[in-house]
């Protein structure tokens, strides 16, 4: 099966908040919107930016857990900063893909983590896959990435590291959110997580990753630029805590879970991650007795998903969500294989959310060592 993710949450959400304005406060109502290389030069912010898991054969991530792989030898993680740009471009390779290859059987890259060397905000995530000579590679050939921030527990589901950023083959770009950034301070550990398949008939020899995240640091110079309000990622799961993959039984199905929220908030918009023969995702803020958002996925003739909405909120000032509000998340599938698909669907409302009081956020960071809440992914070595 083409296991095509669409991770259409903050992705597509972020390029359509940025034409819209916020107001801190608003009516809340519900309106439906579906619209979707140069060399950097190094600076002192590289040294020490790229490390490996000391184990790496474990993959903790909510995207990877339960399997087995053979370890992609000899990639890395190459960390480059233009001071100048205000952009740090993280590359991951080099990777060999063989023509036919299921991402089961494709040599994984092991985990890998990027060390902050910024206090300050990123502020959006421009993926691309290419060659060794700077070609274009398609984004067919990407199963998932996603980056965690080993710092910081995630706001819904603490057990869990914070899920910052994620991408599959449609590449969806974030773009930056006016005004709005995710804080860093300098020493974080963003861990890395790429899985890689291959299912068309062209073989892609010594592929890179690269993500180009443009950044603001922070300043004690009062004419500097204005910070930013933080945005924290909301990833909302049929699952609701545990592990995100579940296996896809044959014909219709529904899977639905709950979270319950700790925070006075807003959500500045919402869209969906699910895999193919995905039909649709639907928020509801069960204490309210409201539906937040129903998103009807897109499909090619084979189910194979293309798109998922996104819905905003941002004329009206944001969703508004209080502390012990419970959030049920549903996930429609209908699967025409007339086979149980193992770990073939996921369910995830995906978007930005916006403390009230950002100060109690500050209970998310971690100090000590960082455990993965989840069981791992092993890769055979």
């Amino acid at each position: 099966m083409k296991k095509t993710i669409a991770i259409c949450g903050a992705f597509l959400l972020a390029a359509a908040i940025a034409a819209v304005p916020f107001k801190a406060q608003g009516k809340q109502e519900k309106q439906e919107d579906s619209s979707k290389d140069n060399q950097p030069r190094h600076t002192g912010l590289d040294e020490g930016a790229a490390k490996p898991l000391p184990n790496q054969h474990e993959h903790p991530g909510f995207m990877q857990e339960d399997m087995h792989h053979a370890v992609a030898k000899g990639v890395t993680l190459d960390a480059k900063v233009d001071a100048a740009a205000h952009t740090v471009t993280l590359s991951v390779g080099p990777m060999n893909l063989p023509a036919h290859t299921s991402h089961m059987k494709m040599p994984q890259p092991p985990d890998l983590v990027w060390e902050v060397p910024m206090d300050g905000w990123l502020l959006a995530y421009h993926p691309k896959l290419v060659d060794v000579r700077g070609n274009a590679v398609p984004g067919t050939v990407l199963h998932h990435v996603a980056f965690w921030n080993e710092n910081r527990a995630d706001f819904l589901c603490p057990n869990k590291e914070e899920h910052i950023f994620g991408a599959g083959s449609e590449m969806t770009d974030w773009t930056e959110v006016p005004g709005y950034g995710y804080r860093v301070m300098k020493g974080n550990k963003i861990r890395i997580e790429t899985m890689m398949y291959n299912p068309t008939a062209t073989s892609y020899d010594k592929a890179y990753l690269e993500v180009v995240i443009p950044f603001q640091e922070t300043s004690e110079d009062a004419s500097a630029a204005t910070p930013r309000r933080n945005v924290y990622p909301a990833w909302m799961d049929v699952t609701s805590c545990g592990k995100s993959g579940y296996d896809l039984p044959t014909g219709k199905s529904e899977k639905t879970g709950t979270v319950t929220l700790k925070y006075d908030g807003v959500l500045l918009g919402v869209g969906g991650h699910l895999h193919d023969y995905g039909k649709q995702i639907v928020l509801q803020d069960v204490t309210r007795q409201e539906t937040v958002a129903t998103l009807d996925a897109k499909a090619d003739a084979q189910g194979h998903l293309q798109s998922v909405p996104v819905k905003l909120f941002v004329q009206q000032g944001g969703y508004k969500f209080a502390a012990n509000d419970v959030l049920r998340i549903s996930a429609t599938y209908d699967n025409p294989t007339g086979k149980l698909l193992r770990d073939g669907a996921m369910g995830i409302a995906v978007g930005y959310f916006v403390a009230a009081d950002d100060a109690k956020m500050a209970a998310l960071w971690r100090k000590g060592k960082p455990t993965h809440g989840m069981a791992g992914m092993s890769h055979d070595q």
